[in-house]
């Protein structure tokens, strides 16, 4: 990485930082509505190697696995929207100016094997890793959570994706031995120790590849979640803590509202049943988490139903459920001790054959 930034820029950076992605485990579409969420992080990072400059310049370059290199450049306070990956750089740059954080012009390269489009939070690792990089590089004085709250505003206020607060915490605080046990009402938090003595995890990449912004879906959730505490004359749909106080809401609603309610729970079940060492019922939590996303928040896609299908198949698997937007992306899933790469391996080899994508394995890291 450095090599490549000194070949590109004549000079060696002033500092690499990383970031890696996230797996949601239980707790989806909460995060929006002032919910509970449990997310780990996985193996694969983003890195970003910066060095600042005298001018207003903004020099970006990514590296892709290849090694091919693909160039973006701006000048600060002339960033403007193109939907494309330097919108997310030009919406720190952006955002940051106005709140006063002092920067200059940069080279910058990045390099990510974060999948892009597999709901592993590809956007939020470039962002905290980028954000990391020009707090360590201009000697900014940000904390963890301020820099997770502007990664979250830089795509509603900038990419124009409505996401809550879940990945860019999860990235920021989060660790690989625990899950982040995340209330996102105040944003308070607990680590939960992931007990490898009797769980492995896996996560399997449907091929199809999500968008949060195409065809509006994930928007149109918010947007009906809002619809729905609206209704209720609630704040936050957070605030309904039993799914029969949702009756008399129009049908629509009553489902979003329903999977949002049950979902909250559900989380609150899963810190209980991983603190006590039980799988089964994390995995029972699991399933139902997928079903309410399939039928009641209609984020789910055949090839994800599929790969879970084949999930639920193996006597290893305690559960696995959609993870991410939806609209696509991947899937997690938790089985016995050590058994995790083999019986992905055996998931992706019968779900090939029954859809036209290519599913592979993310978590274990094929070795």
């Amino acid at each position: 990485m450095k090599n490549a930034f000194h070949k590109l820029y004549g000079s060696m950076p002033a500092c690499t930082t990383e970031a890696p992605g996230r797996v949601n485990l239980i707790g989806e579409h909460t995060d929006y509505n002032g919910g509970f969420v449990l997310p780990t992080l996985i193996p694969q990072k983003t890195l970003v190697s910066l060095s600042p400059r005298t001018d207003r310049k903004v020099h970006l370059a990514t590296m892709d696995r290849d090694g091919s290199i693909r160039r973006f450049h701006y000048y600060l306070g002339e960033e403007t929207a193109q939907d494309g990956w330097g919108d997310y750089v030009q919406g720190l740059t952006w955002l940051w100016a106005r709140e006063g954080q002092p920067i200059q012009g940069f080279d910058a390269l990045i390099s990510s094997h974060v999948p892009m489009g597999a709901g592993l939070s590809s956007s939020a690792a470039l962002l905290v890793a980028f954000s990391r990089a020009l707090r360590q590089a201009f000697s900014l004085d940000l904390d963890d959570v301020q820099i997770a709250l502007l990664c979250q505003r830089v795509e509603n206020e900038f990419v124009g994706a409505r996401v809550g607060i879940m990945d860019q915490m999860a990235i920021s605080l989060g660790d690989h031995n625990h899950a982040l046990f995340l209330d996102t009402r105040d944003l308070s938090s607990r680590r939960i120790p992931l007990p490898w003595d009797k769980m492995d995890l896996f996560v399997i990449n449907s091929g199809v590849r999500h968008r949060l912004m195409e065809g509006g879906g994930y928007n149109s959730r918010r947007s009906e979640c809002e619809e729905a505490t609206h209704l209720l004359n609630v704040k936050q749909l957070r605030d309904i803590e039993a799914p029969h106080r949702l009756t008399g809401l129009p049908d629509l609603y009553q489902k979003r509202a329903r999977h949002v309610v049950t979902e909250n729970q559900r989380v609150l079940d899963a810190v209980q049943a991983l603190e006590s060492g039980d799988m089964k019922r994390l995995g029972q939590l699991m399933r139902e988490s997928h079903t309410s996303m399939r039928d009641d928040y209609e984020v789910s896609v055949p090839e994800i139903d599929i790969l879970v299908e084949e999930a639920l198949r193996e006597p290893q698997v305690f559960g696995a459920r959609l993870t991410g937007g939806g609209f696509g992306g991947s899937i997690v899933g938790i089985c016995e001790p050590k058994q995790a790469l083999s019986v992905a391996s055996r998931i992706v080899e019968r779900a090939s054959q029954r859809f036209d994508e290519t599913p592979t394995i993310l978590v274990p890291e094929p070795s």
